[in-house]
């Protein structure tokens, strides 16, 4: 079927696979959709910035998600060898603090500037809470006091404040933080389930089509693409769903 590129280009297909050949069997499977492609730790800890280069090579756009989270000069360490990589996105802790996430963005630039190439700039985005964080686990066991949404929006503003372009929260804030900071901050956002799949262990969830309604600019979808039997219909249902 024809894919609706503008569609595809904002749908982020999370590669959580245990090693590269299982997600080289996606990424083949899915050839000709022009998604974005998401790393994640598991995947990259197994097979490396040699596998984000294979699908820059393959022209995906790529969101690292590492969730960095470390003290400034490691963040900022980080940031620039992943800029290096050549990624469209990645993300760091905004629970890190301003001067960490400014480190990261300064990490960005020095890769930028050093560089014997052109770069592009990558996306930097904030991780707010994650979308498996309900109020009693934020609450009682990581102790921020309030409701989800009021830390989101706290965590939002900081890094908006540090130069980050963007954020990942689930797609029950995405409302707020446009009102907050802007139409052109973006949202990236996990925690999309298509109608009657199963949450899993997600706790805030919208289907793909409620969650751009919500006005997102993207979404991450992983087990219902992945762990079907053709995750090409999958991924295609899902956008076909989209109006």
């Amino acid at each position: 079927m024809a894919v609706p590129a503008k569609v595809a280009e904002r749908i982020m297909v999370a590669l959580d696979y245990a090693e590269a050949g299982q997600a080289r069997q996606l990424v083949e499977a899915l050839q000709g959709i022009p998604c974005y492609m998401k790393v994640g730790m598991q995947l990259f800890y197994s097979a490396g910035p040699q596998f984000v280069l294979s699908l820059k090579e393959q022209g995906y756009k790529v969101f690292l998600d590492l969730k960095m989270h470390d003290i400034p000069n490691t963040v900022k360490g980080g940031s620039e060898s992943v800029t290096r990589l050549g990624v469209d996105m990645f993300n760091v802790h905004a629970a890190g603090g301003k001067q960490m996430l400014e480190a990261a963005m300064e990490g960005v630039d020095k890769a930028i500037s050093g560089s014997s190439h052109s770069l592009a700039k990558p996306i930097v985005i904030g991780v707010t809470q994650l979308t498996s964080t309900n109020q009693k686990v934020m609450n009682e066991e990581i102790g921020i006091e309030g409701s989800v949404e009021a830390a989101v929006l706290r965590y939002a503003r900081l890094a908006q404040s540090a130069g980050l372009g963007g954020v990942v929260a689930s797609p029950l804030e995405v409302v707020q933080i446009k009102e907050a900071c802007g139409s052109d901050f973006v949202t990236v956002t996990p925690g999309i389930r298509p109608a009657g799949a199963d949450i899993g262990d997600q706790s805030r969830v919208l289907t793909p089509a409620e969650a751009f309604a919500q006005g997102t600019d993207f979404i991450v979808i992983g087990r219902p693409i992945t762990a079907t039997q053709d995750p090409r219909s999958a991924l295609e249902s899902i956008i076909a769903s989209i109006k």
